[in-house]
This record gives C-alpha cells, structure tokens and sequence, in this order.
C-alpha cells in the first residue's frame, strides 16, 4: 500500500475504505451483513488500509456502529476514522455529535467533516454554530482536522474556503466530472488554496466501472489486464492535490483489485490520459443521467422507491430501448415508475439536483408503450 503525508506526520493509505455500500441483508439497506462486512475491513487493514469513512445517515444510521464494532479490536493508533455531520438528517450538532461518538464507541473523530454541503442549504447550515463547535471539539482533542464534503457550485465553494481554516475538502472527483461537470474548477480552487483533496465517487458510483463496450475498447486496446476500475482509480491518484481516494468496496473482488491497484499503479502515460478522455466522451454520449447511486434521496421517499434502481434503469431504457427494462413491468406497480407521486423530496435531498419525478413520468410511458 502507498501512504502520503498528510501533516503533523500523519501518514495515509492512498486507498480508504468508505462504509457506505456494505453487504447488506433481505436487499435492505440498514441491516448490515457484519460477517461479510467486517471480513472486508480485515481484508483491509491487513493490507495496509488505515482510512475509514462513514457518515451518520449512512446504512439507515447503522454504519457508524458497525465501523466502530470492526475497529474495536485493532490498536486505536493504527486506523484513522471519519465521520460527518448531517445537517438535513439532524440540525441539532452537539447532538449528532454526541450520538457519534457514542454509536462509534471511541473517545475522539480522526477526521470530521460539515457533510454533503449543497447550494440550497450552505448558508443555513454554516450560519447555524456548528463550525465554532467543531473548532471547539478539535481543540479539546475530540476531532483531530476539520473539513467539509461537498456537493455545491464552485461560487458556494468561494465562499466556504474564506471561512475557516479547512484541514481538507473531499469533493466527487473523477475524470467523467473533469470533463463534464464542475469537478475540474472545485479541485483548481482547492489546490490553489493549498488544501488536501479527499475524494469520493472516484468511480462516479460504478459509472467509469460499467462502460459502455465502445468506451472500454479505449482503455482495454491499451492494456487488457487492467481491470477499468483501476483506471479511474489512477487517474485521480495523478492528481498532486489528492490525499486519499475513497472506495465503497463492498466485496472481496474490489478489495483486491483496489489494493492491487494502489500498490502498483505506475503514473499515466500522455497516451493513456488521451485514451481515457476519449473513453469518457464516449460514455458521457451514451449516458443520459449519472447517477451515483448514493441513496439520499431513498430516505425521503414517501412511496419507498428504489429511486437509484430505477435511474439505472432509465438511462438502459433511453440507450438500448424500455424492451431492456421490461422486467420493471413485473414490480408492483406502486413501487414501480409509475408509483412516484411526484412531491420532489427526492429532488431536494439529491447532490446532483436530478428532476426525479420527471424521469419516473418518462420511464414510465416508455414502460407503458413495451
């Protein structure tokens, strides 16, 4: 495993393992499968990994716990933990804070972040004491370096960058958003302010795994062995700012590739950056909604819809015609399509700030015409 100084000495894994997508029970969310789930946190920890991210919504708010429980039996001194705070799930900081610690079992946060900061809630969220308090907590020694994770504008991130002394931002980094979104601005501007980088979603939620045919013909005509996983993950290691890339991995094959991935992985050639760019041309044409599937939205669904499911879905349908996604016709119709009612919680609590609604409305008259 390769490490990077963070400061103070700290040294990081390239690779952290984040507990957001963990093997999971009877296809529900919150109950996690321990056995499975903790043999992967062993499988990483003896393989070098000592960065761990979780978050208080994450796995119905069962993750924390379960992370904790993992941890407990290796020395404190040989992992570091990060967790977050969840505006929107919780307002109240010391609160959450308090139940964190408490979920975790541990005395102190290694790494604690202000979570998922969005446009429509930035200025709420910073106004409302929670930055003070975090300050306050990693001077008593309850949090060891405070930052924020992101998933705003880059005018909002402007704003963020003056206000406190951020130890580090983690913002979704991956070259599908460098060339396509705001991804290439936000990692600028954090670079030129000199702050280190933690990346999620350096997949794009599996989109950069599952490429299209003729987008992986790029990168495989290069090198056939590799598996496409590990050239998203080695594009964003290439990035000088970048201290830790995260990975939901949520079964042994990732690990190892992962692990594999950031042993070995020599720096990309001019010829290989070239293929990759070309390879994401190619999938940002065949994609019409990228979504990572990173389940906010779901909490907040009256009708409890496997809104990312049925994203997925969408765009199958939109590519390659709705007869691939037939099978949608054999769901119950209410959790189907057909059954959003259109009341735009999902659009609310989403980073990306989808028209959900408008996309179920669609799929389901393409499901109608099957």
């Amino acid at each position: 495993m390769r490490y990077k100084e963070f400061k103070d000495g700290v040294q990081l894994s390239r690779l952290g393992m984040g507990t957001m997508r963990l093997p999971i029970l009877d296809n529900d969310n919150a109950k996690i499968d321990y056995e499975k789930a903790a043999k992967l946190v062993d499988d990483c920890m003896e393989q070098g990994v000592n960065y761990y991210d979780t978050a208080y919504i994450y796995h119905g708010g069962k993750s924390e716990e379960f992370l904790g429980k993992a941890l407990a039996k290796y020395p404190r001194e040989s992992f570091y933990v990060t967790d977050k705070y969840n505006f929107q799930a919780e307002p109240d900081y010391r609160k959450q804070f308090k139940e964190q610690l408490s979920r975790l079992n541990m005395d102190r946060i290694d790494f604690y972040l202000l979570h998922s900061i969005q446009d429509s809630f930035a200025d709420e969220m910073i106004g409302n004491g929670c930055i003070e308090y975090f300050d306050q907590m990693k001077k008593e020694g309850r949090i060891g370096y405070l930052g924020f994770s992101f998933h705003g504008s880059p005018e909002v991130m402007k704003k963020l960058l003056p206000l406190y002394p951020w130890d580090f931002v983690q913002i979704q980094l991956n070259y599908y958003d460098w060339y396509f979104e705001d991804a290439k601005e936000l990692y600028e501007m954090l670079a030129e302010a000199k702050i280190p980088v933690m990346v999620m979603e350096p997949a794009h939620g599996g989109l950069l795994v599952n490429l299209t045919e003729d987008a992986a013909k790029e990168l495989k005509e290069l090198n056939s062995e590799n598996s496409i996983a590990s050239w998203a993950m080695r594009w964003v290691m290439s990035l000088d700012s970048v201290q830790v890339v995260l990975s939901g991995m949520s079964d042994e094959n990732q690990v190892n590739d992962n692990v594999k991935t950031f042993a070995e992985a020599d720096p990309l050639t001019t010829e290989e950056q070239e293929r990759i760019e070309k390879a994401a041309k190619i999938q940002h044409a065949a994609i019409t909604i990228p979504c990572t599937a990173c389940n906010y939205c779901t909490p907040n669904c009256p009708k409890g819809l496997d809104i990312p499911t049925l994203l997925k879905c969408y765009n199958e349908a939109k590519i390659g015609g709705a007869w691939r996604v037939r099978h949608l016709k054999d769901m119950p119709e209410e959790k189907g399509p057909a059954g959003c009612i259109g009341c735009k919680a999902c659009t609310r609590h989403c980073p990306q700030g989808f028209e959900i609604p408008r996309y179920m409305e669609e799929l389901a008259k393409m499901l109608e015409e099957v």
